[in-house]
């Protein structure tokens, strides 16, 4: 008898570099992905979430969220379901040190995914006004980092876009996996520790 596989159930932000992963170290996962533009709306997200957990319900699950909703937690608590450690998706794929240290020097971080869905996201979530738009990005913010993995595609057009929108300046940074792949090993090991 086969051990029931794990099914990894997250955002979609890093979907690439998950199942680059997955397949780089042949770990016994299944996927299902949310989309990401969904961290902008609490009430989607939690609606999404909740859907996935109950047609999962007696499956071994593994969410890959940081604490993108105000009740994450208690969400996957009542779900009885674990959760990769760290904040955010950039904090699992920077680790914590760069990624505090980028955010203290004013990053507002953007990844492939939201560079493609820039217009999507911030007409969902600002509204069809710029000035407002850069005013609340520009009061808070002070540059763009955008992250390339080894999964990413060429996003510099959008990129620019965005930052040309909103009044920032740019900046890139090639980041390895070798966090991302922790996170996920140690959320792994403790699940399968905890079924043994």
């Amino acid at each position: 008898m086969t051990e029931e596989r794990i099914l990894l159930l997250g955002c979609g932000i890093l979907r690439k570099e998950i199942r680059h992963l997955i397949a780089k170290n042949n770990w016994a996962l299944d996927t299902f992905f949310i989309d990401s533009m969904l961290h902008v709306d609490f009430e989607a997200l939690e609606s999404a979430l909740r859907k996935a957990l109950a047609r999962n319900a007696g499956r071994r699950i593994l969410v890959f969220y940081g604490t993108c909703h105000p009740l994450m937690d208690q969400l996957l608590q009542e779900a009885a379901v674990a959760r990769t450690t760290g904040q955010n998706c950039v904090e699992m794929l920077l680790g914590n040190e760069k990624f505090t240290h980028e955010l203290s020097n004013g990053a507002y971080f953007l990844l492939e995914d939201w560079a493609l869905r820039w217009d999507y996201m911030i007409l969902k979530t600002f509204g069809t006004n710029p000035t407002v738009t850069s005013a609340i990005f520009q009061g808070d913010r002070s540059n763009f980092l955008c992250l390339r993995t080894p999964c990413s595609g060429d996003y510099t057009a959008q990129a620019e876009a965005v930052s040309h929108q909103i009044g920032l300046p740019l900046r890139w940074l090639d980041v390895s996996l070798e966090h991302l792949e922790a996170y996920l090993s140690d959320a792994i090991t403790s699940m399968n520790r905890v079924a043994q």
